[in-house]
């Protein structure tokens, strides 16, 4: 599951009726592992895109299980699937829901977009709500486009070694 930090960016904009400045506060989602490293990543990120000073209003966890990005989108959704699942503890079944971030140009367009990054299979799960979210744009952990070919990258658990090597805190 991805850990991904929703940040609230505030800086001051131009408004596009009257040309004045004027102060605007933006979401955007940057996949991170802790709130400092994406602290970090919003200072690196946010000047390619805004001119002048800015501050981080706030930084949350975001509960998204899967982001859909696509090239043809212009805004984000937010689509809570369902599906069955069997409980292994007393064999029931019961109903797990998720969240999916999909960036689309329409309701529609992410409801098709979500049943396509699905598998296209739509008897294991339903979509119950879609909704439109105030995230400006979704920023990955790794740029997949800049990753060559015959390397995948991804995150691994710790090893035994790993916790062992760790510099040991005073």
């Amino acid at each position: 599951m991805l850990t991904l930090f929703e940040c609230k960016i505030r800086y001051m904009k131009p408004d596009e009726r009257s040309g004045k400045d004027k102060r605007v506060t933006e979401a955007y989602l940057f996949d991170a592992i802790t709130y400092t490293e994406a602290e970090e990543r919003v200072y690196k990120e946010m000047p390619q895109y805004i001119s002048g000073e800015f501050a981080i209003a706030s930084i949350r966890k975001a509960k998204y299980a899967e982001v859909l990005p696509s090239d043809d989108g212009d805004r984000w959704y937010k689509v809570k699937i369902s599906f069955l699942m069997v409980d292994e503890a007393s064999g029931r079944e019961k109903r797990v829901s998720q969240m999916i971030l999909v960036l689309a140009s329409d309701v529609k367009d992410a409801v098709d977009k979500t049943i396509a990054g699905m598998n296209g299979d739509t008897d294991d799960f339903e979509v119950n709500m879609v909704m439109e979210t105030a995230i400006m744009d979704f920023f990955p952990l790794f740029d997949k486009d800049k990753l060559p070919e015959d390397k995948e990258v991804g995150r691994r658990e710790a090893t035994p070694e790993d916790l062992e090597n760790l510099p040991k805190l005073n």
